[in-house]
């Protein structure tokens, strides 16, 4: 009946037509501007065959449709704001020539439906959904809302109290959760998901099922009275608010546009939903969050394309237990490769034994392992007290104490029991991999891998080379590090590598602004609202002094021009010198008392005041909110761009990348180099003059000065 690039339509028999979703050359099925155009085809084909009696809609990928394609997105958001609702409206058509067909029709998802993909499955009577399957509205994720109907169709089915958790939540739902609020009328197995999606079609047909109801439920107004109205949406919009927090506008408006077209039709509710997704979608905020989106899948395609000239990585093992080891040991077991954890001591191998333990016991906790799946994980963790153990490994992972000595000694040792071709990295904060890379006779095997603590928590891998590392090991250890679920980042070995290099002209911007009379618990608040998860006063505490003030000596010794020693003593040596290390010991900048659940609560501790008296010789003064921004983030954006001039990383992706994953960046700012397109070259130079009297971290690159010159950004392309 309809052979498109992305649809099929065919007659079954009984006069059943199947609309099938089959992308050509593609994996996976997902929206974009060619699909909905086939979409209004198909219907059309469909509406004009007489003698069709129901419709079956399904897909031929282990994915129903994942869907809108974020890449044509981006092109469409560069059309104004009338134009962009007009498209959003139009595609609409599409969606809408599905539901208004003139017999019932039923969905079975197979697979992962979301956005537009789970849209699509709204616009039929009924849907039927495999019990693996997923489904879900992840658009506020993006800085949008719904944008097919998914804000005027599903509070109609679910009512708009479940319409508004899934929607300004943005997470994926199972088939149980899809069931309970009547989002799907049936879970199956996915082996007998087309008969049941088959026999609900019957039902409607032989009039069973009342599917013109159904119909017209969706495309009436919600049935609210108006005290249920303001009781459902206000509260509604108290909640979302404060869980989403006032930097990220789209959950409470999902709930503002369920709101307001509440009480109309489906076509008038539509053109409610278009003018709120363009208005959102022209966003700093949307910008931003599409960006890393984008920056995601680059990322993804990059670690993928190094599987080719990868080694298996089939056995792992790392070198040190404790905290690091076991977080180490739990990720690579949890993900499917056994890992040999190896240190000297009986009571280290148990500590992270008890670490790997506590973190599956937790998953359990949460129902996402079984007691017996959490078992089988923790026995392919193997402590060892021999190097004996590890003669077969493909990789090793070595972290022990972060002192260089030590870690050549155990490099070198390690080196001569494994195999030749076996992979070693070292895991690092700031120690250099060209130092350590003397240690070893095959340094061509050799390089860094850098996990963030806690690992099986922060997302980021830095992976750095030395001059002699082989591409098959870079390659090797970022397929290891995807395998583990992390998101490697390549980066060419300096000091501080890439995340801290970054991240401590940020904490000397701090102490800069800290001597000329700051109020640390003031930038915290203002560094907060900005966007940072904590502020720099609080993320020292919770990095502790002594990890910062070692780190700081590495960097100064890099970088004597920006970031060597001040003359005079910092915040930093204050607390250094005063044993004030932060939370690990209780107390640093703020003081900790663990709280009910068993958490550090911080309160400013006054003695911090007196203190860093020796590190303030102005004393207090009020500094302005945006003068603490600056300081702040004008050393961050310059250093990022020195790590780009510097080729330590080889896009602004990967740069910004590493500051959401590594450091907690704002997401909604999209990174620093997105943020400095956000304000513009131009304005950046100018703060940059205003501060120049501050010294070289203020002072912009030779590339920022001739971008700014040719109107350039870095994301121009």
């Amino acid at each position: 009946m309809f052979q498109g690039q992305s649809i099929r339509v065919t007659k079954l028999d009984g006069d059943i037509a199947e609309l099938c979703f089959d992308r050509k050359e593609d994996a996976i099925n997902k929206f974009d501007k060619n699909t909905v155009e086939e979409l209004a085809a198909a219907a059309a084909a469909l509406k004009a065959d007489g003698s069709i009696k129901g419709l079956l809609v399904t897909s031929a990928k282990d994915v129903f449709i994942v869907g809108a394609d974020i890449t044509e997105f981006g092109k469409n958001f560069q059309m104004s704001e009338e134009e962009l609702a007009g498209w959003a409206l139009n595609a609409n058509q599409s969606f809408n020539a599905i539901e208004d067909l003139p017999f019932p029709t039923v969905t079975a998802i197979n697979g992962i439906a979301l956005g537009g993909g789970f849209e699509m499955c709204l616009s039929t009577d009924y849907r039927v959904m495999s019990d693996s399957a997923q489904v879900g509205f992840p658009e506020v994720k993006l800085g949008i809302i719904p944008g097919f109907g998914g804000t005027v169709r599903m509070p109609r089915l679910t009512g708009a109290d479940n319409a508004i958790e899934w929607i300004a939540a943005g997470t994926q739902q199972k088939a149980a959760a899809a069931l309970k609020v009547h989002a799907v009328d049936g879970v199956t197995p996915a082996a007998k998901l087309r008969d049941a999606a088959l026999r609900t079609l019957s039902l409607a047909i032989e009039g069973k099922l009342d599917w013109k109801a159904r119909r017209e439920q969706k495309k009436g107004p919600l049935k609210l009275n108006q005290i249920e109205s303001m009781m459902v949406f206000e509260t509604a919009k108290g909640f979302v608010a404060g869980q989403a927090g006032p930097n990220m506008p789209a959950p409470v408006e999902s709930v503002k546009v369920i709101q307001k077209a509440a009480s109309k039709g489906r076509d008038d509710a539509l053109k409610i939903e278009a003018a709120a997704f363009a208005k959102l979608a022209k966003t700093a905020v949307a910008d931003a969050l599409i960006g890393i989106f984008l920056n995601d899948q680059f990322l993804k395609k990059k670690a993928k394309s190094a599987t080719k000239i990868a080694k298996p990585v089939k056995q792992a093992a790392v070198l040190g237990a404790g905290i690091m080891g076991g977080g180490i040991a739990y990720t690579s077991a949890s993900r499917g490769t056994p890992i040999v954890m190896k240190d000297i001591a009986e009571k280290a191998l148990d500590l992270g034994m008890n670490e790997a333990n506590k973190l599956l016991s937790k998953e359990v906790e949460r129902k996402r392992l079984t007691p017996e799946k959490a078992g089988k994980v923790l026995s392919s963790i193997r402590p060892v007290l021999s190097y004996d153990e590890m003669k077969g490994v493909d990789i090793i992972v070595e972290a022990v104490v972060e002192n260089p000595k030590v870690k050549k000694s155990v490099l070198a040792e390690v080196e001569g029991i494994v195999g030749e071709n076996t992979i070693i990295a070292s895991n690092t904060s700031s120690i250099s991999i060209e130092d350590l890379s003397t240690a070893l006779k095959r340094p061509e095997n050799f390089l860094g891998m850098h996990f963030f603590n806690p690992v099986h928590r922060m997302p980021l891998v830095e992976v750095i080379y030395a001059s002699k590392t082989s591409k098959e090991a870079i390659a090797s250890v970022v397929a290891y590090a995807s395998s583990m679920g992390k998101t490697p980042i390549v980066v060419k070995n300096c000091p501080g590598f890439l995340v801290n290099r970054i991240l401590f002209p940020y904490f000397f911007g701090f102490f800069g602004a800290i001597r000329d009379g700051a109020d640390f618990v003031k930038v915290d608040k203002v560094m907060e609202k900005f966007g940072w998860p904590m502020g720099p006063a609080y993320l020292q505490d919770v990095v502790g002094m002594d990890t910062s003030h070692h780190v700081g000596d590495v960097l100064a010794e890099g970088y004597p021009d920006r970031m060597g020693k001040a003359p005079e003593k910092t915040a930093l040596d204050v607390m250094y010198e005063n044993k004030r290390f932060g939370q690990k010991n209780g107390v640093g900048f703020y003081k900790y008392e663990t709280d009910p659940k068993g958490k550090p609560k911080k309160t400013a501790d006054p003695e911090s005041y007196e203190l860093l008296k020796a590190a303030q010789p102005k004393g207090l003064v009020d500094m302005s909110d945006e003068e603490i921004m600056d300081r702040h983030m004008l050393p961050m954006i310059i250093e990022t761009v020195r790590c780009l001039d510097d080729g330590i990383v080889e896009t602004p992706a990967e740069a910004d990348m590493g500051l959401i994953y590594g450091i907690g960046f704002p997401p909604f700012r999209g990174g620093a180099l997105k943020y400095a397109d956000s304000i513009g070259l131009p304005a950046i130079l100018e703060k940059c003059a205003k501060f120049a009297h501050l010294g070289k971290l203020y002072e912009p690159t030779e590339s920022m000065k001739k971008m700014a010159a040719e109107g350039k950004t870095f994301y121009s392309k």
